[in-house]
């Protein structure tokens, strides 16, 4: 198990290589969900800064508040509402450069600018997102969409 987190330079590809080793090696042979979850989240905050990180799980019919870094969050999203619920509905990463422009979205912070939401599988079953926000307009891009889907999927149950 990793204990220290090295913050990587370089181009946001090279940070989030080595990023997803790091995150891997952390979470490695243990087995509590919420230990690994609270661990990814704090090392996507400390390497990118991210404005929030976190996670929602699926509990009856609803994505509920799990580990995160940042400000206070919504604690419940109904399926298909919002960013976070509607990727947990398409089964998909959405990447929204303005939140605002999103039919539907849940302000939990009106610094909020930018987001991307990543499902989180077990069993072919969606069971969580990853959400990301930027307090910057169109923060995320394809990079960020294929190294935080890699990470999920280093995210066992």
């Amino acid at each position: 198990m990793a204990e220290d987190l090295k913050i990587a330079t370089g181009t946001k590809e090279d940070q989030y290589r080595l990023l997803s080793k790091q995150i891997e090696a952390l979470i490695s042979g243990e087995q509590d969900i919420i230990a690994n979850l609270a661990n990814i989240a704090a090392a996507l905050k400390e390497q990118f800064n991210f404005w929030w990180v976190g996670f929602y799980l699926v509990k009856n019919e609803e994505l509920v508040l799990g580990p995160f870094q940042g400000p206070v969050a919504c604690t419940r999203i109904g399926y298909g509402k919002g960013v976070c619920g509607s990727a947990w509905k398409a089964g998909e990463t959405l990447v929204v450069p303005d939140v605002e422009a999103f039919p539907g979205h849940i302000a939990c912070s009106s610094l909020s600018k930018s987001e991307i939401v990543v499902p989180l599988f077990h069993e072919g079953q969606c069971i969580g997102v990853l959400d990301v926000d930027s307090e910057h307009p169109d923060h995320f891009d394809h990079v960020d969409k294929k190294y935080l889907e890699i990470i999920c999927r280093l995210i066992t149950f």
